[in-house]
C-alpha cells in the first residue's frame, strides 16, 4: 500500500459494537482524521498531533492469543486492550481488530463509566479539551484492576499510567483524585461483550494490503519490494506525516506477523520480536533486569510505548534512542533477515552514521538477542536518562551501564552512552581506564577525563554540548558511588524520584 493512493481491499475493524468496512482510505490517514472527519465521533480530541498530548487517546482491542505471555496489554473476556494515540496511528493498522473512543464508555440508560463519574465528581475537568484522553487511560486502568486480584494502585502509580496525558489547565491533583475514586467503583466496565466473537470472525477476512500475517509473506514481500518502508506502530514514522507532510511511498505493515510478535526465552536469553511493542518487550526486560524500571517509567508514555516497538526504536538509529544504550551494554544482538537467510549482528556495530546502519537491500530486523551474561554474579546494570521533563520526554543524554567487578577491581565494563554523538556507541576510551584497575574515585576521575576521546557532542534545542559533557560524566559519578566496594551508595538515593 502507499501513502498516496487509497487500498484498493476494505478494510474491516469493530466501531461502536458493530464491523465496520472502509474503503479508499489513503494508507496514512490517521485514526484521528477518520474518527472526526469520517465517523463524526468528536469526542476524540486533536492536540499535539505526535503523541505527546494524549488527548486522542483510544483503545484498540484485538484477541488476547495474539499478544505474548506477560504483555501489558488489559487482559480482559479474552481480549488485549491497548491505550494508543489515535493522531498517529495509521487507519489500516485497525484491520481485525476493534476500536473503543469515549463516547463508547457510558451505558445506554446515560449511567457514566466510572471514570467518566469520578472526574465529574472530583472537578478533573476545566476546558475539557484532555478530559476524553484522560477519561480512556482511566477506563483502561479501571478494566485492569478489575480483571486483577491485587491491590489497588497507589497515586505514583497512577501517575505513571498517566504520564502520556497533558493537562493544561485543570492540574493533576483532581485528576489522580478521580483516579483513586475510579477504582472503588468496579461497575460499570468497558462494553466488550461480543467483541471478541466479532474480532474472531474477522480472522477469517484477507488481510490489509502489503500486511503480512506470517514471517515467510514478510521476507518474500520485503525481498520483492526493497525499498518499501517498515511500519509497526509508527510512533516515529507518524510524526513524518503529521509534522513534515512527507510522503513515505509504499508501506509494508509488521503488526500482523505472529512469529514478530512473540518473546521467547532461552537458556542463553530472550529473543524479543521485531514487532513486540515498547510496553511488553521493556517489561520483559525489567522482569530480569529491575535496575531498569526506572528507564521503562520514563521510555515515552504509555500509549507510544502500546503502540511503538522496541525493535522499532533500535532500527531507526536515532542517536537520541533510549534502547540502543541499554541493550548495548546489555550485550545484545540483531537477527537480519532477507528471504530465507538470517544472520546476528551485534547491536553495537549496527550503526554505521547517523541514521544509517548496515541492513542491506530487502534486509529487515527480525528480531534482538539479550543475553543473560549480566545476570551472573559479579555484574551491576543501570539505565539512567536525562532529559528537561521527568515523564513523556526525549533525552538529551541517555547511558547504559553494565560493569562487573571482581573483588576491588574492574573485571569487565559495557558502558553505552546517546545524544553524545551520530550515533550510539559505547565509550571505549572511558572503559579503557577502567578495566583492570581497582574502582577508586582515582580511577573514576579518570574515566571522566577519558570521555572527552569518546565524544564530542553538539548543542541543540535539548542541550547544550557542555551540559551533555557534564551529564555523561555526572552519570558515570553515579554508577562508581553505587558500585564502589567501599560503602556504595544505594541507587534509590541517587534518584530524583525515589
Amino acid at each position: 500500500m502507499t501513502a498516496e493512493t487509497s487500498n484498493s481491499a476494505p478494510l474491516r475493524f469493530v466501531f461502536r459494537g458493530q464491523p465496520v468496512s472502509v474503503t479508499g482510505a489513503p494508507a496514512t490517514r490517521s485514526v484521528l482524521q477518520w474518527l472526526r472527519e469520517d465517523a463524526q465521533a468528536c469526542g476524540t480530541k486533536e492536540g499535539c498531533a505526535e503523541g505527546d498530548c494524549g488527548a486522542c487517546t483510544v483503545l484498540v482491542a484485538e484477541l488476547a492469543e495474539s499478544v505474548p505471555a506477560g504483555s501489558r496489554a488489559i487482559l480482559s473476556e479474552g481480549l488485549a486492550i491497548r491505550p494508543v494515540n489515535a493522531c498517529i496511528r495509521f487507519l489500516p493498522t485497525l484491520h481485525g481488530k476493534a476500536l473503543l473512543t469515549v463516547e463508547d464508555l457510558a451505558q445506554p440508560d446515560g449511567t457514566l463509566h466510572p471514570a467518566q463519574q469520578a472526574m465529574l465528581d472530583h472537578h478533573g475537568s476545566q476546558c475539557g479539551f484532555c478530559t476524553p484522553g484522560f477519561v480512556m487511560t482511566l477506563s483502561a486502568e479501571h478494566e485492569r484492576q478489575a480483571c486483577t486480584s491485587g491491590p489497588c494502585p497507589g497515586r505514583a502509580e497512577l501517575a505513571d499510567a498517566l504520564s502520556g496525558n497533558l493537562c493544561r489547565c485543570t492540574g493533576y491533583r483532581p485528576i489522580l483524585d478521580a483516579a483513586q475514586a475510579m477504582l472503588q467503583q468496579p461497575a460499570p466496565r468497558l462494553p466488550l461483550a461480543g467483541l471478541r466473537e466479532q474480532l474472531l470472525a474477522l480472522q477469517a477476512t484477507p488481510a490489509a494490503p502489503h500486511s503480512p500475517r506470517t514471517l515467510a509473506e514478510l521476507a518474500t514481500l520485503r525481498a520483492d519490494k526493497p525499498a518499501a518502508r517498515l511500519v509497526a506502530g509508527a510512533t516515529d514514522v507518524g510524526l513524518w506525516v503529521t509534522k513534515q507532510m512527507r510522503d513515505l511511498g509504499e508501506l509494508i505493515f509488521l503488526g500482523d506477523v505472529a512469529e514478530l510478535r512473540r518473546i521467547d526465552e532461552e537458556a542463553e536469553g530472550l529473543h524479543i520480536g521485531a514487532a513486540v511493542t515498547l510496553e511488553d518487550g521493556w517489561a520483559a526486560l525489567v522482569v530480569r533486569w529491575p535496575a531498569l524500571a526506572e528507564m521503562f517509567r520514563r521510555f515515552a508514555g504509555p500509549p507510544v510505548r502500546h503502540a511503538g516497538t522496541l525493535v522499532g526504536n533500535l532500527a531507526n538509529g536515532s542517536p537520541i534512542g533510549d534502547a540502543p544504550p541499554v541493550l548495548i551494554a546489555l550485550g545484545a544482538t540483531l537477527r537480519l533477515r532477507h528471504g530465507e537467510a538470517t544472520r546476528e549482528l551485534p547491536l553495537q556495530t549496527f550503526y554505521l552514521d547517523y541514521m544509517k546502519n548496515q541492513l542491506q537491500s530487502g534486509e529487515f530486523v527480525e528480531s534482538v538477542h539479550v543475553p543473560f551474561a549480566t545476570l551472573q554474579p559479579g555484574w551491576q546494570v543501570q539505565a539512567h536518562k536525562l532529559s528537561k521533563r521527568f515523564d513523556c520526554d526525549i533525552s538529551a543524554v541517555s547511558a547504559g551501564f553494565a560493569l562487573r567487578l571482581d573483588g576491588d577491581t574492574v573485571a569487565e565494563a559495557r558502558l553505552a552512552f546517546g545524544g553524545m554523538a551520530a550515533t550510539v556507541r559505547r565509550a571505549a576510551a572511558v572503559e579503557a581506564a577502567i578495566v583492570g584497575q581497582p574502582w577508586t574515585e582515582a580511577t573514576l576521575r579518570a574515566a571522566q577525563a577519558a570521555l572527552a576521546a569518546d565524544f564530542t557532542p553538539l548543542s541543540d534545542l535539548r542541550a547544550s554540548a557542555d551540559y551533555r559533557r557534564l551529564g555523561a560524566a555526572g552519570l558515570l559519578e553515579r554508577l562508581w558511588l553505587s558500585t564502589r566496594p567501599a560503602d556504595p551508595v544505594a541507587v534509590d538515593q541517587l534518584r530524583v524520584w525515589a
